[in-house]
């Protein structure tokens, strides 16, 4: 008989995923998971350089993947952005919903016109994209829809009133969505990580007036005593995206390290 090895199939062979903020973080980690586990990608950025490099890398590791510039709080770019998903890859299987700002600022602090645009950015995004790409999915017989929230979704932050209001709508916007879209077959979870090594977490050394070095070694106070990979949460939403979780709907998984496991 020949000796041959099977190649072992990815966890998302088959399927086509839509990833938002994938030009970097923790979008262009599970972007570059997902491809790797067979999924076709559609990365959506602002940042047009940056995603088309994570497209390119995709394809010269032999997946498939295409980039998608738009503002994912704009209600025609947001159709537009699932028409040419699935345009372009076929269908639409897989919705992650990432792409979000923080402003490190007190409520009397903080502006109304960064309040609209953390808003927007954080909340308005998840509502939109959702509601055009739920009935795709629908249509052909079910789908997941991943957001990520944020610890500071479940409990408040020091000086992050707006970052910590969008984050709560996103859990509860989840479980929503998770209710109102189960009988459709299509399960709705989100990701609420903890302070993880992203250009956004070193952005808020700048915000705060700290060198970054002091935020890091501060937010590294956990159980696990370090900050999170992108890597890291980019397993937990291919768990959520696989049939692994073909069970789970409705959920806030935390992935922190241990920061929200005891009181101080």
């Amino acid at each position: 008989m020949p000796d041959f090895k099977r190649k072992p199939r990815g966890a998302l062979d088959g399927k086509v995923a839509l990833i938002t903020g994938g030009a970097s973080g923790i979008g262009r980690a599970t972007a570059l998971l997902f491809a790797r586990e067979g999924a076709a990608v559609a990365i959506v950025d602002v940042n047009e350089r940056e995603g088309k490099a994570v497209v390119q890398r995709i394809i010269d590791e032999g997946g498939q993947a295409i980039f998608v510039r738009g503002n994912v709080a704009r209600a025609a770019d947001c159709q537009l952005i699932v028409r040419q998903t699935v345009g372009q890859l076929g269908k639409l299987d897989i919705l992650f919903n990432n792409a979000g700002i923080i402003r490190r600022a007190s409520v009397v602090e903080t502006s109304e016109e960064e309040w609209d645009l953390v808003m927007a950015t954080n909340v308005k995004s998840v509502f939109l994209l959702s509601k055009y790409a739920i009935p795709v999915m629908a249509e052909a017989g079910g789908g997941v829809i991943i957001n990520t929230a944020s610890g500071w979704g479940l409990v408040g932050g020091w000086k992050a009133a707006s970052y910590c209001a969008s984050k709560g709508a996103v859990v509860l916007l989840t479980k929503a969505m998770a209710v109102d879209h189960g009988s459709q077959n299509i399960r709705v979870n989100c990701i609420c990580p903890g302070s993880t090594d992203t250009s956004m977490l070193r952005d808020e050394a700048r915000q705060l007036g700290k060198p970054e070095e002091q935020l890091l070694a501060e937010s590294a106070q956990r159980p696990l005593q370090r900050i999170g990979r992108p890597e890291e949460i980019a397993q937990a939403a291919l768990y959520l995206a696989s049939d692994a979780a073909s069970f789970v709907t409705g959920i806030a998984l935390v992935v922190d390290g241990g920061g929200l496991a005891g009181s101080g």
